[in-house]
């Protein structure tokens, strides 16, 4: 199996912090793969190997608006960065995960890695929906808070 669970890339940090990905005006892609692609943790950016193909897809995946809020909390403020979210329709393929990526950043860096924890297959009638979870400070795809943690 190919797929081992979901991850924020290690490298996604990097590019952050370097300034390589900007939330507020790069363009956000979402791939979909089979089970034959090797995409973990250490993924750095997006890859053709083992990308879906079939009915309704097209390569490099659909675009995912970004949205940036920030809530406060009782422990500081959250900044959370959500996703619009991606679908596909018709569909006629099967896809086991995605990668979330930066398609505007040299080398369209990779931001995380999700795995859909089994096949999932679409049946030519209903769309393909990847579903981002509501931007809150305890849902958020990604969530950075602004406190430190006590030393």
């Amino acid at each position: 199996m190919a797929f081992s669970g979901s991850y924020v890339c290690t490298s996604f940090y990097n590019d952050l912090l370097t300034a390589k990905i900007n939330f507020g005006t790069n363009t956000f892609k979402l791939a979909l793969y089979t089970n034959a692609a090797t995409l973990n943790a250490a993924t750095t950016g997006y890859t053709a190997t083992g990308e879906v193909s079939g009915g309704g897809y097209s390569a490099k995946g659909e675009v995912v608006a970004a949205t940036i809020s920030t809530v406060t909390t009782a422990s500081g403020d959250v900044v959370l960065i959500d996703f619009a979210n991606a679908t596909w329709n018709p569909a006629t393929f099967t896809a086991r995960g995605a990668l979330l990526y930066d398609e505007t950043a040299g080398g369209d860096p990779a931001i995380a890695v999700i795995d859909f924890g089994m096949d999932i297959t679409g049946n030519g009638t209903t769309p393909f929906v990847v579903t981002f979870p509501p931007p809150t400070a305890n849902a958020a795809f990604l969530a950075i808070n602004t406190v430190l943690p006590n030393a």
